[in-house]
């Protein structure tokens, strides 16, 4: 049985688990990532999690043959570049990735592959997760922002120039407030990411009048729960936002099954509900049975669609 190293690679934490040709995870770690120290310094740090792993492996009877990187970032997947990077990893843009692990590692270039986090997520739940035996899936994550992935016959679709995915920023007719468009993250207005991630909806029961004291989204829920008024519509206008921008791709998209992952995926009825609501409202008829499924394999997913990456 051969053995890979899967990496997840985020702004806040870098993850990375031996995952077997099976599509089993062995075992895993976690370390912060060190978002404000540079790509050669968060390079060195992802090797020596990764070496760590792979000395465990090697006592157990597990040598590694490859390593598969989950990288937030545009991640041009032919070269292993990041090719763009938001202020959540500082100095992240231009660096080498694959080429540079390959070089600490001591491995091949060719035994070293990364794509974007959200495509390992997707290939992961399409392997062996929520989406596991079809033809076609697609993943949306909703959380701290709105990323996609169509999964194809087991490949992710990258897009020409590695951006496919950003399903996060087209317009939605509900990142408006007052007539004026929401700004985005990526610097434009009035995109369901501006409305439909998780800190969209905070800012949703703020403009709302809401308490300060509600910190973060977290305490938003928990506000709608025992019966807030301006929390409940909050998250009712991001989930209304996310099942019309999920009709909209399903209609062009047409997959076998849709999953949904992040931390909204995880938030219960008050999300499910009015997300449903308006997904089946915006539907084409053929498409109204689509399965949209809550992902299976939770933070393990980009570990395990990583090191896909590698074993194919």
């Amino acid at each position: 049985m051969a053995h890979v190293i899967g990496v997840d690679l985020g702004g806040t934490k870098t993850a990375a688990g031996v995952v077997s040709d099976a599509g089993e995870l062995e075992f895993s770690e976690t370390v912060p990532t060190l978002n404000r120290a540079g790509g050669e310094a968060i390079l060195d740090a992802t090797a020596a999690l990764v070496s760590g792993l792979r000395e465990r492996a090697a006592a157990e009877g597990m040598p590694i043959s490859g390593v598969g990187i989950g990288s937030a970032g545009v991640i041009d997947a032919g070269r292993g570049v990041v090719v763009s990077a938001t202020d959540a990893i500082r100095g992240w843009a231009g660096t080498a990735l694959t080429a540079g692990l390959a070089r600490r590692l001591g491995l091949a270039p060719e035994a070293v592959r990364a794509v974007n986090d959200v495509h390992a997520h997707a290939l992961g739940e399409a392997w062996r997760g929520a989406a596991a035996g079809t033809a076609s899936s697609l993943l949306v994550a909703f959380g701290t922002g709105v990323g996609g992935s169509l999964v194809l016959d087991g490949r992710p679709v990258l897009g020409h120039r590695y951006v496919g995915g950003h399903v996060g920023h087209f317009a939605s007719p509900y990142a408006y407030h007052d007539g004026t468009p929401l700004p985005c993250v990526c610097g434009g207005a009035g995109h369901v990411e501006a409305v439909a991630s998780g800190p969209a909806i905070h800012a949703a029961y703020r403009r709302l009048g809401g308490s300060p004291e509600a910190a973060d989204t977290r305490a938003v829920f928990a506000l709608a729960k025992e019966g807030n008024a301006d929390a409940r519509l909050a998250i009712n206008a991001g989930a209304q936002a996310a099942g019309q921008a999920l009709a909209g791709l399903i209609n062009i998209l047409d997959p076998a099954v849709v999953v949904l992952s992040g931390g909204l995926a995880d938030a219960g009825d008050p999300w499910w509900r009015p997300l449903r609501a308006a997904l089946r409202k915006e539907l084409l008829d053929p498409l109204v049975g689509v399965p949209v499924l809550r992902a299976g394999l939770g933070n393990s997913a980009a570990i395990v669609g990583a090191a896909k990456l590698v074993l194919e």
